[in-house]
């Protein structure tokens, strides 16, 4: 069992289903999620957002603040994780719950943030949330790190 189970069974157990967008991790935290049998009782799909104009163009984030700020901020990753309900809707019923991952793998900065910048959203029929990290390590390991803490937002969000 992955870490993913208990939040993919929170959501199930609200009857919430849940979007992904993702940009740094590049599908990992979507594949992490569906390792869990049965994440598609909850799981609409996911989206990688890698390159900035297709937060803006398939998200829905801000593309001043995209041009002001840069895809590595916390309102783009609360935008991100806001506007992949919608891209994921089924039926014209979008996403109860969405998530999103921003931030720099390296191994250099395109923005001059520091390697190992990131922010996780999480946007709830009832909260919303971003949480900042600063992780250290090789692109793989910052990933890596990426993708738990996103799943163990998501849970803490679940439980509030």
């Amino acid at each position: 069992m992955t870490g993913a189970a208990p939040a993919l069974a929170e959501l199930q157990r609200r009857g919430w289903t849940l979007g992904v967008a993702e940009s740094l991790t590049g599908g990992a935290l979507c594949a992490e999620l569906v390792s869990v049998p049965g994440a598609s009782a909850v799981l609409f799909g996911a989206v990688v957002a890698y390159a900035t104009p297709v937060k803006a163009s398939l998200l829905g984030v801000d593309a001043d603040l995209l041009a002001a700020h840069g895809p590595v901020h916390p309102l783009v990753a609360t935008q991100m994780a806001d506007g992949v309900r919608r891209a994921v809707s089924v039926a014209g019923r979008p996403a109860d719950v969405g998530m999103s991952t921003t931030g720099i793998a390296g191994p250099d900065s395109p923005d001059g943030q520091p390697v190992g910048t990131v922010h996780i959203g999480i946007v709830t029929p009832t909260a919303s949330r971003t949480a900042a990290f600063h992780f250290a390590g090789d692109r793989a390991s910052i990933r890596r790190q990426t993708v738990d803490a996103a799943i163990g937002q998501l849970l803490d969000t679940l439980q509030e």
